[in-house]
């Protein structure tokens, strides 16, 4: 029988359309996986296997009695642990949350529950979304199914890892300066940032709510396109939301064509800095794309020098205001402050807060408060935003020129557990060619494009498209799938090392 944990979400879904096998089984066999490798990789740091395993025989049930069902119906899945699911904890990757369980749900888990798909679990992330290594989660670090001595990016490494690692066909990640694409470079999976506004983020717990995005993590690109679909679409719970018809992401993805495509290289994302592995991959692809019929020119945008710093200000300002109300009242760990035998609100507040948080989250909220204090916003966040304004316009002008915009996604490959932790700044380093999107509030995909010479590990290559033009991204990263695989003679996580034999 075929390996149902290797199959993508849309072979997978077609197979349980013809009833060749059940949902049941389906899911089964990713809870078999997770057992196994799990313990290992980290990916999960919740299995709901009775709610999978009860969902899964509904969809069955449902579907043997002739009912219409939605394309993915049955297809089992994990979520990020950021994302409010109810009656299944949701921690954030803190110990401020820890054992919190939602009293509701997030839109986008409704809308995955409203179309039948098993939720597996909820997957690991750095505390709050705060890093680019998933080394800052509360519970432990996420390893890299490629080498489990190094990262696998963050703050969405276990959504990336348990797709990589063929623990889940699908998986939703958030992206605040490149937590869904980042991880997908460096796991050798697709993430997709989608257009600002275009996935609710309503029930999605904030870290920085200009910049956040919930987006799918995959396999494959289309498998992208069918789950950004099934999320996609406006939201009257969401003041964010865009009430514009979503763009046809899944028919570009069978499209898969870029001739006539014009394409800019974003002249700022190369050379210093980028390990020389993952700017060969990175070229290489470029010349499929012409070899296709592409048109590939170089594009300025004079104003990324400032977007890392502009981003480290921003996102820390709103997230101290976001994390503001994690203050031991209402809901999270309450930690009384020792010797005091009749506290203060305040007291309790305090100890609380210093005991839940982690280190990088305590960095990011003094950061952001001291930005946001009087007689500094205007010099600090204010600043920022200006910087923001000349982005998007320089964006702007570079898509007056061009269809999309390609870089690599992550300036290296996945580097060892620890690293980096003493170095906070070569960390932020990391985000360099994500952040950008996340300012100017555009889509951005990224898929594998092969291993770096130095050390055969998984490089990324990122396309970014106008505002609302989603459907742009998912065919040219179709496209340049379809070459690549040509090419490779399958997919690239094929030749991923085998987990339980490497064991």
């Amino acid at each position: 029988m075929t390996d149902l944990t290797r199959l993508s979400a849309a072979d997978l879904a077609a197979k349980l359309a013809r009833k060749e096998v059940s949902s049941v089984e389906a899911t089964q066999a990713q809870l078999d996986r997770i057992a196994a490798v799990d313990g290992d990789v980290h990916a999960f740091l919740h299995v709901d296997a009775e709610g999978a395993l009860a969902t899964a025989a509904d969809v069955d049930a449902r579907r043997a009695a002739g009912e219409g069902l939605h394309g993915l119906a049955g297809v089992p899945i994990a979520v990020k642990d950021i994302v409010a699911t109810k009656g299944m904890p949701t921690t954030c990757g803190s110990k401020i949350l820890d054992g919190w369980i939602p009293p509701y749900d997030a839109t986008i888990t409704l809308r995955i529950k409203a179309a039948g798909l098993p939720i597996l679990g909820k997957t690991n992330m750095d505390e709050f979304a705060m890093g680019s290594s998933t080394e800052h989660s509360a519970y432990g670090p996420t390893r890299n199914p490629w080498d489990r001595d190094r990262i696998p990016g963050g703050s969405g490494g276990g959504s990336a890892a348990a797709v990589a690692a063929f623990e889940a066909a699908l998986a939703i990640g958030t992206d605040t300066g490149g937590s869904i694409r980042q991880p997908g470079a460096l796991t050798g999976t697709v993430g997709v940032k989608p257009t600002y506004g275009g996935i609710s983020r309503y029930g999605l717990v904030a870290l920085a709510s200009s910049l956040d995005q919930a987006g799918p993590v995959t396999r494959t690109v289309l498998d992208a396109a069918l789950l950004h679909e099934l999320m996609g679409g406006h939201d009257p719970m969401d003041s964010t939301s865009i009430d514009a018809p979503a763009p046809l992401v899944v028919s570009a993805a069978r499209r898969a064509d870029v001739k006539g495509l014009k394409i800019g290289i974003v002249k700022e994302l190369g050379g210093e800095g980028f390990q020389a592995g993952v700017s060969a991959r990175f070229h290489e692809a470029v010349e499929l794309l012409t070899s296709a019929g592409a048109e590939v020119v170089e594009v300025s945008l004079p104003s990324l020098e400032y977007a890392l710093a502009a981003y480290y200000l921003v996102m820390p300002s709103e997230a101290s205001s976001n994390l503001a109300r994690f203050d031991a009242m209402r809901y999270g760990v309450r930690v009384p402050p020792a010797g005091a035998d009749d506290p203060s609100a305040e007291q309790v507040m305090a100890s609380s807060r210093d005991a839940g948080f982690g280190d990088e989250v305590k960095r990011r909220i003094i950061v952001g408060t001291y930005a946001l204090s009087s007689g500094y916003y205007d010099a600090y966040y204010g600043s920022a935003q200006k910087v923001r304004t000349l982005l998007a316009r320089d964006f702007a002008a570079a898509f007056e020129q061009v269809d999309v915009l390609v870089s690599p996604t992550s300036p290296t490959t996945a580097w060892q557990l620890g690293a980096k932790l003493d170095d906070p700044l070569s960390m932020y380093l990391q985000d360099v060619a994500t952040i950008p999107a996340n300012l100017a509030g555009i889509p951005g995909l990224s898929l594998p494009v092969g291993l770096a010479d130095e050390d055969g590990l998984p490089v990324g290559l990122q396309f970014l498209a106008p505002q609302q033009a989603d459907d742009r991204l998912y065919n040219a990263g179709a496209a340049l799938e379809k070459l690549l695989e040509e090419k490779w003679g399958g997919p690239m996580l094929a030749q991923a090392p085998d987990l339980e034999v490497a064991r």
